[in-house]
């Protein structure tokens, strides 16, 4: 017999060929891996920058609130233009029931006069140029004729009248100086002699408006314990009021 032939040898598969898929195959892999990394971290970035908006508008709306609450409490609970103050009609002040001056009085009455017509003006915050018209209105009798020619006078020397120049004037007519200095002087002598405590207080009360120099209240105590009758005296000296 003829000897068999030797098999055919196996062909050995391409090495480098495998090795080059696998490594393929790995880098695509990577890729991918790295592409979703970024994704994934974009996707973060975008959530914080949404976050932060958010914060920052939260933030623009609550100043907005507190400045309006602010402008609300200066500008009081009305939203409106402001309430419009109502004058002080001739009308409103004489349901105050002031007395008419003609005049014919004595120098305290006078005074009195003023000084009942101050305070109401001033409890109603009356204006001034208001003062001087409804003051003209209440002057009757001679005091009318008297402020007519006073008037005549300060205009025709082109001085402005005023509320404060019509008490100067008014004054100066019927309370001079002179009785107010011989006012101060008697508060000075005042002492009680005859009059009871009531009388001698309500006396050492009156005069001493018109003290001209400004009194300390230590000395009007002291000046109206000397007044007093010597037994009186007496009895509130130790009491040291």
């Amino acid at each position: 017999m003829a000897p068999r032939p030797p098999p055919p040898p196996i062909p050995n598969p391409d090495n480098s060929h495998l090795v080059g898929t696998i490594e393929a195959m790995i880098a695509v892999m990577q890729q991918q891996n790295a592409n979703m990394v970024n994704q994934h971290n974009l996707a973060l970035q975008q959530m914080e920058s949404a976050r932060l908006t958010a914060e920052a508008t939260q933030q623009r709306h609550l100043e907005a609130l507190h400045q309006m609450g602010e402008n609300r409490s200066t500008a009081g609970p009305s939203q409106g233009p402001p309430p419009r103050v109502q004058e002080w009609s001739l009308e409103d002040f004489l349901q105050h029931h002031p007395s008419r001056f003609d005049g014919k009085t004595s120098p305290d009455e006078a005074d009195q006069w003023m000084r009942d017509m101050e305070r109401i003006y001033d409890a109603k915050r009356c204006p001034t140029e208001n003062r001087l018209a409804y003051s003209e209105y209440l002057l009757a009798g001679e005091a009318v004729h008297w402020w007519s020619s006073m008037k005549m006078m300060l205009e025709d020397s082109r001085e402005t009248v005023t509320w404060e120049l019509f008490k100067k004037k008014f004054y100066a007519e019927y309370f001079p100086d002179s009785v107010r200095y011989a006012k101060e002087v008697k508060f000075l002598q005042l002492m009680q002699g005859e009059m009871s405590a009531s009388e001698y207080a309500e006396k050492f009360k009156h005069l001493g408006r018109f003290h001209t120099l400004r009194m300390a209240e230590d000395w009007q105590c002291r000046k109206f314990e000397n007044g007093l009758r010597g037994d009186l005296k007496l009895m509130v000296a130790p009491l040291s009021i």
